[in-house]
């Protein structure tokens, strides 16, 4: 039986009771995760993972211009389910996989990893060891990390949850000597009810120690 209390149940309440749209983090284009995609080097055949990606539409837009090796983990089944319902005959073009990325035991290496909006949910240290422990085993050498952030002016909380907030040289300091610096930039996000967010996204490159 599921913990009431767990991030799991969370977040599929959160997506049970909220359309695609309803939440604060809804994007119709990622553009932003979509140039840096480009912009760290993707071809059509890289393996793109996107964590915590829930219903976010980067997957779709990845795949149509014919993206060929996509991933999307997420904590929520209820999310992925919601996703590859959108996706209809396309989701089977994306790898779905439900799991806690702390707990998460990789399979595979990637050539980039996307996350937007789930590593700063991680406010406890061990959880953050963890998630690196998994991006140093999932992420090949050579390969980029793409991690989206609330700013240090963003929000202080989402969806209930207090968060961590960085800049890109916390952000650096905590990822640690395994990954590079190599762009940092401020986004402005616009929630569907008009309130501005000031998210930070940071590129780093995996080093091959």
């Amino acid at each position: 039986m599921n913990d009431p209390a767990s991030p799991q149940t969370h977040w599929d309440s959160v997506y049970v009771a909220k359309g695609e749209n309803q939440v604060s983090w809804f994007q119709e284009t990622p553009e932003p995760s979509l140039e840096l995609i480009k912009h760290a080097g993707a071809t059509r055949s890289s393996a793109i993972i996107d964590i915590g990606g829930g219903c976010s539409r980067l997957a779709e837009c990845l795949i149509s211009p014919g993206y060929a090796d996509v991933t999307v983990l997420d904590l929520s089944a209820a999310a992925l389910a919601a996703a590859r319902s959108r996706l209809g005959d396309k989701a089977g073009q994306v790898a779905w996989i439900a799991a806690d990325v702390t707990i998460w035991e990789p399979s595979r290496t990637y050539d980039v990893w996307h996350d937007r909006a789930a590593f700063h949910f991680l406010t406890d240290p061990e959880h953050r060891t963890a998630y690196i422990a998994r991006l140093r085993r999932a992420l090949r050498p050579g390969g980029h990390a793409i991690i989206g952030t609330f700013a240090l002016d963003g929000p202080e909380r989402c969806s209930g949850l207090i968060v961590s907030r960085y800049d890109a040289s916390s952000l650096a300091a905590t990822l640690g000597r395994d990954f590079e610096l190599i762009d940092s930039r401020r986004h402005q996000h616009v929630t569907p009810w008009g309130a501005t967010q000031n998210f930070q996204f940071s590129t780093f490159r995996r080093e091959p120690h």
